[in-house]
């Protein structure tokens, strides 16, 4: 009887190394995606208090360079732009931080020190090699994607 296994430590086991397995796989095969995805509508006015430095909003060059620095980091291997994969869709953490300083900020030192429990138990990993100019200008494409 000292070797019966806990049929739930067990199972908690096998699911945490399926997530995983699955997050490696998807992080192996990221070559295979671009942003070549349908893009989402043009945002529409919306009624939010911003602060005078998020109205002028992030220039077009900060934007593009976002994109393409999103496009070849592992930040594919967990988020797309429409779809939930590990992690939320692009489309959904526009949807849900209008662009505000604090926003801006608070998605930088996300992106830079991880985190987990905002969007479900998966935690995103740490990128502290990140320079955080380079977070604020991935910061800035994702929430352009805004739809509303």
């Amino acid at each position: 009887m000292a070797n019966r296994i806990n049929y739930k430590s067990h199972k908690k086991y096998m699911k945490k190394t399926s997530i995983l397995l699955c997050s490696l796989a998807i992080a192996a095969s990221t070559s295979v995606y671009s942003f070549s995805q349908q893009q989402p509508k043009k945002p529409v006015a919306k009624k939010t208090t911003q602060t005078a430095a998020a109205k002028s909003g992030p220039s077009k060059q900060d934007i593009e360079e976002g994109k393409q620095l999103l496009s070849k980091s592992d930040c594919l291997a967990c988020h797309q732009l429409q779809v939930k994969v590990v992690g939320p869709a692009y489309a959904a953490i526009a949807e849900k931080y209008p662009e505000t300083d604090a926003n801006f900020k608070h998605l930088i030192e996300k992106i830079i020190k991880g985190g987990a429990g905002v969007w479900g138990q998966i935690p995103m990993p740490p990128h502290p090699s990140l320079a955080e100019a380079d977070a604020k200008k991935m910061v800035s494409y994702i929430l352009s994607l805004d739809a509303k």
